[in-house]
């Protein structure tokens, strides 16, 4: 599609979002209105940014629209709060007040500069707080940000279980890292202690996702909330209104962040001292709340089949109990994804037996480490082909394809695509953390709308992305890739496997980073039966099993169809070569 006709598409859908947000009772702001005429930025190569992208980002606002909507009604549900004790203590109603509070943050769409992005934009419910636009998932890889259509690198992480993971923490004894959030781990929670608060604190900023030019700008759209009142009955009394605020705010706080005119002033809203710490702690308390909501039961509820397995009112069937058999034994799942329970038999001893009981009736099914699992470079996404300026005159990437993901070895180095380190004691490591990933919850990995019951395909099927890199569209293909990565290793990159060769079933491309390369995997020596019988048990760690997870039925796009699983979204997949070709051209 050329620049004019997705721009034209653009605008005419922006500016029916924009009559679908009056309707919905929100009035659209001078600031939202002129929004709409933000030229749209496009420096992709055909093929990179899909053909539904402006109706899909539409839909997903209205299912935002509609949570947050829910949120006050339950928010107005809640008794008054009675302040009680030394410390004092919202008696009673604390609890929900705060996660409430957490909720309407997170579905609050006018945060962002061109009020057009919440955080929940790229974590819905119904797809385990992980991506909710099939065609994203299946293409550009990253989410659209506030500013269209700049994007980020990384596939939009599941926050269900965020909170369990611990601070960011060198262990010397295993000479390893464990905790933190986001994939690199930057999210170190060295603050807060709370890596998921820490990690709240950065998309809001973020230019190529919420965009804003200053955190003071999140504390000011929270002192225009509607549930303000509701922020300084937890945080105190006048942390928001108390606030001077400057009169050209409204206008910063609607110019995206990296505009030129910002420069490397990561402040440009001028505030006393005094007003200044005020934002500051109440920009803790955004993040904290974000957490107490990701910590709720609407979030992170241990409702599946697996804990009601563990609490012996499931049976798992054949197919379940011979994937759980293979996930802590043969497949050697167990070893990072952690069950609670020992793992065996393993490679090593193949002939072990696991005798024991659970020891932990809630497992996270992650060990919270990294690992460099050896995925190779998805030359899908968008971020490798953002580097030209863009109207405001923002360079998402000046590196172009040439940049190469090194995930916590980059964060270590306080380097180029991460954040600042807050720890000198860890930058040695950089080198031998080169790669690694944040080894994700296994938990709600499989988790879609009801109404298409499955990620894997023929379907109906929801389709979702896999890794850091969206690099994998089923779960078969992520155990395959586990399973072959070692027994199909060709010296190519994507879309250029031999012929003869199917790529993710009898081709595996290159390592993006061949250092540090997770051993444990990549020759399991597992059949085609037993890959799809440890699907089946993934399915099991589904929250939503004893009691409905909510909001999961508020997506109202398409299921998909057709195909296999051990091949699905191989249709979108586009030479490397020819894609830096088209880029010379575009």
């Amino acid at each position: 599609m050329t620049r004019l006709r997705l721009t034209i598409i653009s605008v005419v859908v922006l500016c029916v979002v924009a009559l679908c947000m009056s309707v919905g009772g929100r009035k659209v702001s001078a600031q939202s209105a002129a929004a709409t005429a933000e030229p749209i930025y496009n420096p992709y190569p055909p093929g990179i940014l899909p053909s539904d992208i402006a109706p899909e980002l539409a839909r997903v606002l209205r299912e935002v629209n509609g949570i947050e909507a829910e949120a006050i009604r339950q928010w107005h549900a809640i008794p008054p709060p009675v302040v009680t004790g030394n410390p004092p203590i919202l008696q009673n109603t604390g609890v929900p007040l705060v996660e409430i509070l957490g909720k309407l943050m997170n579905y609050d769409r006018t945060i962002s500069p061109n009020e057009n992005k919440a955080c929940a934009s790229c974590h819905m419910p119904y797809a385990g707080f992980s991506g909710p636009i099939p065609s994203v998932n299946l293409t550009m890889i990253a989410y659209p940000a506030s500013a269209p259509y700049r994007a980020g690198k990384r596939t939009a992480q599941r926050y269900t279980y965020s909170s369990y993971f611990p601070p960011l923490q060198y262990n010397a004894t295993q000479g390893a890292f464990f905790g933190g959030n986001f994939w690199d781990s930057r999210a170190t929670g060295y603050l807060t202690r709370a890596p998921d608060a820490e990690q709240a604190q950065f998309p809001p900023v973020d230019p190529n996702e919420m965009a804003n030019p200053d955190t003071a700008c999140i504390t000011y759209k929270l002192s225009l909330a509607p549930y303000r009142s509701l922020f300084e009955e937890i945080w105190g009394a006048g942390s928001l209104s108390s606030i001077t605020w400057p009169a050209n705010v409204a206008s910063i706080c609607a110019t995206p962040g990296g505009a030129a005119e910002f420069g490397s002033n990561t402040q440009p809203v001028v505030l006393s001292t005094a007003d200044r710490t005020l934002s500051d702690n109440d920009y803790l308390h955004w993040a904290a709340s974000i957490s107490a909501f990701e910590h709720s039961l609407s979030v992170s509820p241990f409702t599946s089949k697996f804990d009601a397995f563990l609490k012996g009112t499931y049976k798992l069937t054949a197919e379940e109990s011979a994937g759980y058999d293979l996930f802590k034994g043969k497949g050697n799942c167990n070893s990072c994804h952690l069950d609670g329970r020992s793992t065996a038999p393993a490679p090593t001893a193949p002939t072990a037996v696991d005798t024991g009981v659970a020891a932990d009736v809630t497992p996270v099914f992650t060990c919270f480490g990294s690992a460099n699992l050896g995925l190779p470079k998805n030359p899908r996404d968008s971020f490798y082909y953002e580097t030209s300026p863009d109207s405001l005159g923002f360079t998402p990437n000046p590196a172009g394809f040439s940049y190469t993901d090194l995930g916590l070895g980059a964060f270590l180095r306080s380097g180029y695509g991460s954040a600042a380190n807050p720890n000198s004691a860890w930058t040695p490591f950089a080198s031998t953390s080169d790669g690694q990933m944040q080894t994700s919850t296994a938990r709600d990995v499989a988790m879609v709308p009801p109404q298409c019951p499955t990620t894997e395909a023929p379907g109906p099927y929801f389709q979702k992305e896999f890794f850091h890199n969206g690099y994998i569209k089923s779960l078969k293909q992520l155990v395959h890739f586990y399973n072959t990565r070692d027994v199909y290793p060709f010296p190519v990159q994507s879309g250029e496997c031999p012929a003869g060769t199917v790529e993710k079933v009898t081709c595996w491309p290159t390592p993006e980073v061949s250092a540090n390369l997770d051993m444990t995997v990549g020759k399991l020596g597992l059949t085609d039966a037993e890959e799809n019988q440890i699907v089946a048990f993934l399915q099991t760690l589904n929250d939503g099993f004893t009691t409905a997870f909510p909001d999961i039925g508020t997506y109202t796009g398409a299921c998909m169809s057709g195909g296999t699983a051990a091949t699905q979204g191989n249709s979108t997949i586009i030479s490397a070569i020819k894609l830096q070709e088209l880029m010379k051209q575009h």
